[in-house]
């Protein structure tokens, strides 16, 4: 007997929706994001309105659930701390040894979500079209898979947190020329700011099964993409302002630049929050 009959959907050349009939009549759906996040894919009978959710095996959901913890307290984490960050930088003594501590803890917290986040990727139950179930493989610390939306939505992320790691480093350094730190604290920050937003854009269109953002208010997986995409957007608005004239040395406007920061940070610890509840 050959496979069944697939109809696929997704964004360019990235399948995010498999819609395909068993032989019994039944029609499933398996969609990327519902079933690395929820281990779960959806099953219609013959004549059902609605789909019935499919689950994994336990040894799967255990899995979903403890990656998904890790990650979303690692994003409230980070995200507090760097809001806290910016607001010692604002209201605060104006030690730039004491808000540049803070933001650099807040940003091992953003790598650990950001690999997390890859890992639940990598670790996720696949679906198995023949016989519609979702198949849990072995633990992997690591897999190259760029066909993915998902895997290059993560994998962008986790590299955008390792270089504002370079970024928030590189603030410790003191006795910089106006250009040294437009090289080596500002490059970085705007570099990670544009790997954020491409991130986020390519989980639009892994939830919405096309390039461009959709609007999807009862989905909580939009909800959590579209809460830290605008945190993205903050973070960029405040890397623009933090960049140093090199006719004056100071910062365009160092005030945007820390509530930039602060609530483009607020936004990641909420979408966190909410990400805690998309579990299995």
């Amino acid at each position: 007997m050959g496979q069944p009959e697939q109809h696929a959907e997704g964004a360019g050349p990235f399948t995010t929706r498999l819609t395909w009939q068993r032989a019994e009549g039944e029609t499933v759906v398996w969609e990327s994001r519902l079933a690395r996040r929820r281990g779960v894919l959806s099953v219609r009978g013959p004549g059902e309105a609605a789909g019935r959710p499919s689950a994994a095996g336990p040894r799967a959901l255990r899995r979903l659930r403890r990656l998904n913890a890790i990650a979303s307290g690692a994003f409230v984490t980070g995200g507090a701390l760097f809001a806290a960050g910016a607001a010692i930088s604002q209201f605060g003594s104006g030690d730039p040894l004491l808000s540049a501590s803070v933001y650099f803890a807040g940003g091992l917290f953003f790598n650990t979500g950001g690999y997390v986040s890859l890992l639940q990727v990598l670790n996720a139950p696949r679906h198995a079209p023949g016989g519609g179930a979702l198949v849990t493989a072995g633990w992997r610390w690591w897999g190259y898979e760029p066909m993915r939306l998902d895997w290059l939505s993560t994998f962008v992320l986790f590299v955008g947190t390792l270089v504002f790691g370079v970024n928030l480093l590189d603030s410790f350094l003191r006795g910089l020329s106006v250009q040294q730190v437009n090289r080596l604290v500002w490059t970085p920050d705007m570099i990670g700011c544009v790997l954020f937003l491409v991130s986020g854009h390519l989980a639009f269109a892994e939830i919405c099964h096309r390039p461009l953002p959709c609007l999807r208010s009862r989905s909580l997986g939009w909800w959590v993409v579209a809460v830290n995409q605008f945190g993205s957007l903050l973070f960029m608005v405040s890397a623009l302002a933090a960049f140093t004239r090199p006719s004056t040395g100071s910062l365009l406007n160092t005030g945007i630049a820390n509530w930039g920061t602060l609530t483009g940070a607020v936004c990641f610890s909420v979408g966190g929050v909410l990400q805690l509840f998309e579990r299995p």
